[in-house]
This record gives structure tokens, C-alpha cells and sequence, in this order.
């Protein structure tokens, strides 16, 4: 049996904590259902009690209550107000306790007083998109738009729902690619810094030893030398180019035209044009499926995947899409004539149009490319890794050798 801290709400939108024994989680779900609590988070005590801001109400469990940790809300964080929030309404709490208890639990002080400000613009007369749409930078418009279509059509726990699912998956995405490219970029930061500090510090104590022997030097030596003395004598030149190029270039990506030039070129890359591209397919269709099958409006679910599209290829697309539709002409044909999608993708769409399963046809093209864009992202990573320690064992070789190739020589000089 383990030992399980929960943390629950009573019909009357009270927090409750506790320990339960139990060999399971949802055993201590169960039991606290028959109690008539909402289960909101069971897990390990030692991680519970690490929750900054967990302690807050307690009946069950009296301990001093943690400060909240300040700091920019995260997606992770509106995941988990989300899913709260789901459960509690649709365990039938009101609104407002809901809102209430959602604040309690909250880690952040911004998204606390986020929530606060919420429930009281609630309590004042507003919807609960309403109240939403005053904190833009934590609730975007897809939030905004699903909860108001969930109010309008009367199922509010169920839209939560599929929102909680929506930033699950798509944090679940992201962390894939966060972890299939720690390596690779550890390998690349670690072997760039061992090559900065051999070509400063370790061959300018070759340049005593080989001073006086000028031509005599072999050209990869006295390459090497000069490499190594130019990143020491001129490395503030060096910075100043690479600062100067990565200011110009945020300029540049700053203008309408920049940025649409370098989002058309990412398309355009070999291989990794075609990664992109299926990342691009599978959020849209993955947004505009749960926009869809929460009730928001065809137009409107548009409205809104076009204001959240990263690329704006796929953003310009979507534009002549929107057209095309208020037109008549379905999604399927305006989504053909702009090029950036794959042509399985707008097979699978126009069947969905036919069939009246748009919304369906939508989330499998989504599971399908971010399956894909997993395996391809998988594969380049492999490719990679061995490719970086070939380049930089080429480097540390050439160093190697070519200081070998000037001690020999000043044997030769010797003799």
C-alpha cells in the first residue's frame, strides 16, 4: 500500500487536503467521490508538498501555507487551470465556487490574480469569455472562442475538456521536440566552447615555440596559427559581427516582407522544410478540429487558426481559405490552390467536408502528422548526432596534425 496526498473540492467549493493509503491513484479518486469531493490532484506527497502555493485552504491537513511563485503564466499552467476547472463544473460545482477553488490552487500570483479578477467580473453579471478577454496575454483566442461557443451551447465542462486535451497534446508535443533536440544542441554548445578555448588559450602557447622558424613552418601550422591569433587579437570584431547580424536579422523578420520571405524559405529548406511543413499542417489541423467540434463557427474557427498560425505562408493561405468559404467553395479546394499543404492532408479534409465529418477528418490528419513529424524529427536527430561528432573530431584532427606536422618540422631544422 502507498501513501497518497490528495487535494479535493466539497460541494461547497471548499479545498480539502489529505493523506490517504491506497494501492493505487484511482482507488483514492474513487473513495473521494463517495465522500462527494471532487478529486483534483492525487499524487506523491514529497511532490505535492513541493507545489509552491499547494497549501492553501487546508481542512484535512493543517500546514503553513507556501508563498506563490511569481513569474510569466506558461502554457503548462493554463493546462492545469483548465483541466481543474473542467472537473469541477462538470462534477456540477457552479461557476463562480469553481472559479474559486481554481484560485486556491493556482502556483502563479499572476494567473491567482487573474482567476480572482475572473470570478469577480462573473459574479458581476459577465460571461465567463467575457471576463477571459481581459487577459489577452494569458488566455489567447482560442480560449477565448471555444469557452464562448461551450457557454452559448449550454456545455461548458465539455469544451473545457477538449481545451484541456488541446494543450496536453500540444505540450506533449513540444516537449518531444525540446528532448530530441537537447542532445544535439548540448553536443554543439560543448564542442563549440572546446574549440573557443583550444584556438585562445591552449595553440597562442605554440606561438613562442615556432616564432622564430617563419616559412619554414608547414601552411596548416601556420593556417592554424593565424586562425588562433586573429580570434585573439580581433575577437571583440568577431562578436560585434555575430551581434550585429542577429539585430539586423531580428530587424529584417520585424518587417511584413521579412518575415513572410524567411517563413516561405523555411518551407522551401531540404528537410527540413518538409519537418515544418507537417508541424504547420498538424497544429492547424489540430486547432481548427477542436475549434470545430466545440461548436465555434466554420468562419470563425478560421478567424481564429489564422490569428494563431506560426508561418505566415500558411497564415496568408488561410486568409484565401476564409474567402473561399464565406464564397461557398468549402475548405478542401481554397486549401489546394494555396500550395502549402500536403495533398493527403487535403484528401482527407474534402472527404471530411463530404462526409459532414469535418471536425473528425481534421484530428486525424493531426494525429497522423504529428506522428509523423515525431518520426522524421527522430530520424534527423540520429543523422545529426553522428555527423556533428564527425566535424568536430575533424577539427580537433586538424589541430592535432598540424601541430604535430610543426614539431616535426622543427626536428628537421634541428638536424
Amino acid at each position: 500500500m502507498t501513501q497518497f496526498h490528495y487535494q479535493a473540492a466539497t460541494p461547497q467549493g471548499k479545498l480539502v487536503e489529505g493523506m490517504m493509503e491506497a494501492s493505487e491513484e484511482r482507488i483514492v479518486a474513487s473513495r473521494l467521490q463517495d465522500q462527494g469531493y471532487v478529486p483534483l490532484r492525487i499524487g506523491d506527497p514529497g511532490q505535492m508538498q513541493a507545489k509552491p502555493g499547494a497549501a492553501q485552504r487546508k481542512l484535512a491537513l493543517a500546514t503553513l501555507p507556501s508563498l506563490p511563485r511569481r513569474g510569466r503564466v506558461k502554457q503548462r499552467d493554463l493546462q492545469i487551470l483548465t483541466r481543474e476547472l473542467a472537473t469541477l463544473i462538470s462534477a456540477g460545482l457552479p461557476l463562480d465556487r469553481a472559479l474559486s477553488v481554481a484560485s486556491n490552487l493556482a502556483d502563479k500570483e499572476e494567473l491567482k490574480q487573474a482567476i480572482s479578477q475572473i470570478l469577480r467580473s462573473v459574479q458581476q453579471g459577465k460571461s465567463l469569455a467575457e471576463a477571459l478577454e481581459e487577459f489577452p496575454k494569458i488566455f489567447p483566442p482560442l480560449y477565448v472562442n471555444m469557452v464562448k461557443a461551450g457557454e452559448v451551447g449550454g456545455f461548458l465542462d465539455t469544451v473545457l475538456q477538449r481545451l484541456a486535451e488541446y494543450l496536453e497534446r500540444a505540450q506533449e508535443v513540444q516537449d518531444e521536440i525540446k528532448s530530441a533536440l537537447a542532445y544535439p544542441v548540448i553536443l554543439v554548445i560543448v564542442g563549440g566552447l572546446s574549440i573557443v578555448f583550444m584556438f585562445t588559450f591552449v595553440l597562442p602557447k605554440f606561438t613562442t615555440l615556432f616564432k622564430d622558424m617563419g616559412d619554414a613552418l608547414p601552411t596548416a601550422t601556420r593556417l592554424l596559427l593565424a586562425i588562433s591569433g586573429g580570434l585573439r587579437s580581433y575577437w571583440w570584431v568577431l562578436g560585434l559581427i555575430i551581434v550585429g547580424s542577429w539585430l539586423g536579422f531580428r530587424q529584417y523578420l520585424a518587417t511584413p516582407s521579412g518575415r513572410f520571405a524567411w517563413d516561405r524559405w523555411q518551407l522551401r529548406m531540404p528537410v527540413l522544410g518538409n519537418l515544418i511543413q507537417k508541424r504547420e499542417v498538424a497544429h492547424f489541423a489540430r486547432t481548427l478540429g477542436t475549434l470545430v467540434k466545440s461548436g465555434v463557427p466554420l468562419l470563425q474557427a478560421l478567424e481564429v487558426v489564422e490569428a494563431v498560425a506560426g508561418n505566415q505562408v500558411i497564415r496568408q493561405a488561410l486568409k484565401d481559405v476564409r474567402v473561399g468559404v464565406r464564397e461557398g467553395q468549402g475548405i478542401g479546394i481554397p486549401l489546394g490552390r494555396s500550395g502549402a499543404f500536403p495533398t493527403l492532408a487535403l484528401q482527407m479534409v474534402s472527404v471530411g467536408e463530404e462526409t459532414g465529418r469535418l471536425d473528425d477528418m481534421l484530428m486525424r490528419v493531426s494525429e497522423y502528422y504529428e506522428k509523423e513529424t515525431h518520426n522524421q524529427l527522430r530520424q534527423l536527430v540520429s543523422m545529426v548526432e553522428p555527423l556533428l561528432i564527425v566535424v568536430m573530431g575533424l577539427i580537433v584532427g586538424f589541430v592535432v596534425v598540424a601541430m604535430l606536422l610543426g614539431i616535426f618540422s622543427m626536428n628537421d631544422l634541428a638536424f
